[in-house]
């Protein structure tokens, strides 16, 4: 693992009270001690136009502070929809991404949530070039994890160096979703989550990453770094976050190292919710596949999640992308024995 910039404190001095303080106070000066994140708004006349766009199946990249539309696939597989909202804070750190790319004759989806904190930079950044750098990947087809992996580390070491002038820190989450065939790929960096609707269970297919996990803390303890309360917990007393691209004054300890989770897009599989914690914070993973499951347009299912989270009380920004797939059943789709049934009864009334 890298050296970081300040670099791991003394042993023992994890047990002594005064040098994590003087390290808290450190840090704060230069950012804000948050997981949250922040981005500047774009003109209302450029978000509307995308969101336009959008609803004709003519972008899947919609401006982060608007809430883009349903696309249909070109293999028709699959549609999505998007909803994001500052929601009560005065500043948006939220971007997304949907697009659906042709790679080496294969129809690619790729879905993406960015959870900045410390400001915009380090998400805008992953929101520009993770998907980008990822399609670019020798192995993207051919062993896709790798690829994926690889990727997530490669861009965040160009953002790091991108950013090397700065004093202020930033930092980003990022939980993204790849559908290559019949193969849906998650990985995840950080606390926005992926949850799908299969055989109408809602089950995660991606975990929070917080530094109170026991592996989680074990890992940056290991690399000389502290986890300590400070309203949550906090690695080094500062990010509520355990990893994340960017964060360089806690590189060492804060990785972009993915975790990833694949699952077969087959009649099972009905949809998949990417979200901020912005909707996490106030929604279970059940709660929020039971709002969906009724719904068909992805888009007003977005929407929904996003206005039950603001009725809710979220304090964060909210950000939802929903990918259904076509083939998938719903809580309204007869079963094929019921369909059976009622063809047999109309034959014989």
């Amino acid at each position: 693992m890298r050296e970081g910039p300040w670099g791991p404190p003394p042993p023992a001095a994890r047990l002594s009270p005064p040098l994590p303080v003087l390290l808290l106070s450190l840090l704060l000066a230069g950012r804000p001690a948050s997981s949250c994140s922040c981005r500047s708004e774009e003109g209302a006349g450029v978000a509307a136009a995308a969101a336009a766009a959008a609803r004709m199946g003519l972008d899947g990249d919609g401006p982060p502070d608007a809430a883009g539309g349903i696309s249909n696939s070109e293999n028709g597989r699959y549609i999505y929809g998007v909803a994001s909202s500052p929601g009560k804070r005065a500043s948006m750190e939220d971007f997304y991404e949907a697009r659906i790319d042709d790679i080496d004759g294969e129809k690619v989806g790729m879905f993406g949530v960015y959870d900045g904190h410390g400001g915009v930079r380090a998400a805008e950044y992953v929101k520009q070039h993770l998907f980008s750098n990822l399609i670019k990947h020798p192995k993207f087809i051919t062993d896709t994890k790798a690829a994926i992996a690889e990727t997530y580390n490669h861009t965040d070491s160009e953002f790091l160096k991108a950013d090397s002038s700065q004093t202020r820190d930033a930092g980003s989450t990022a939980s993204t979703a790849i559908i290559v065939g019949d193969r849906l790929l998650v990985a995840n960096v950080g606390d926005s989550r992926a949850v799908i609707s299969k055989g109408g269970q809602a089950i995660a297919v991606s975990r929070d990453h917080k530094p109170d996990q026991s592996d989680e803390r074990q890992r940056i303890e290991d690399a000389g770094g502290f986890v300590m309360w400070a309203g949550t917990w906090r690695v080094g007393g500062v990010l509520a976050v355990s990893r994340a691209f960017g964060d360089k004054l806690l590189k060492q300890y804060v990785v972009a190292d993915p975790e990833i989770k694949e699952e077969v897009v087959d009649s099972s599989l009905e949809f998949l919710i990417l979200a901020s914690d912005g909707l996490w914070d106030v929604v279970t993973n059940e709660e929020a596949v039971a709002m969906v499951k009724p719904i068909q347009d992805p888009q007003e299912a977005a929407d929904k999640l996003l206005q039950e989270a603001s009725k809710r009380g979220s304090s964060d920004n909210i950000t939802v992308v929903i990918v259904r797939f076509l083939d998938g059943t719903t809580s309204g789709d007869k079963s094929g024995e019921e369909k059976e049934k009622e063809s047999a009864n109309d034959q014989t009334s």
